[in-house]
């Protein structure tokens, strides 16, 4: 019986430590590849151009310069969600799929304030590697409700009519 103290003890230990390691080592945290997607949402989504465009592919920074009022990145992304969601709050890595080595299809799932908030909006980010170990961002899609029946990642991947596609 006098060991039950040192049990609970060690027991309390193991716990914080699996939080504390939990937390730690999320998986944007690990991988540059959802990084630089959680990176460019919140970027674009709080009207950091410079940031947003810093990520994107060459590709990419012209499909902006041609589609996007006054070619910002920030503008294209505010145009695409209902002034009823309110101003964007932040955005946070969902999951992943790797297409190859150098590529991976990102979800994320970004929260928006009107009142107390509006979240569960879904954003498609594709992420590939470029020389140097860095990565850049190389299509988007979604800023929708997860709400809606192709807002999941493959279909925000694959299907031609998700909304807000680029390019």
């Amino acid at each position: 019986m006098k060991l039950k103290p040192l049990y609970l003890a060690v027991g309390f230990i193991i716990l914080v430590l699996l939080i504390a390691a939990t937390a730690l080592f999320v998986p944007h945290q690990t991988n540059p590849a959802f990084a630089a997607a959680v990176t460019f949402v919140v970027a674009a989504g709080k009207g950091d151009d410079d940031a947003a465009v810093a990520l994107l592919s060459p590709q990419l920074r012209a499909y902006v310069a041609e589609n996007c009022p006054e070619g910002s990145v920030s503008a294209c992304i505010k145009a695409y969600t209902p002034a009823e969601w309110g101003a964007f709050l932040n955005a946070v890595f969902r999951r992943a799929q790797p297409d190859g080595q150098h590529a991976w299809d990102v979800l994320l799932l970004a929260t928006y304030a009107e009142n107390q908030g509006f979240s569960g909006v879904c954003i498609y980010a594709r992420s590939e590697r470029k020389q140097g170990n860095t990565w850049h961002i190389t299509r988007w899609a979604g800023w929708m409700s997860c709400d809606a029946p192709n807002a999941g990642l493959s279909a925000l991947i694959n299907d031609p009519t998700v909304p807000n596609r680029a390019p």
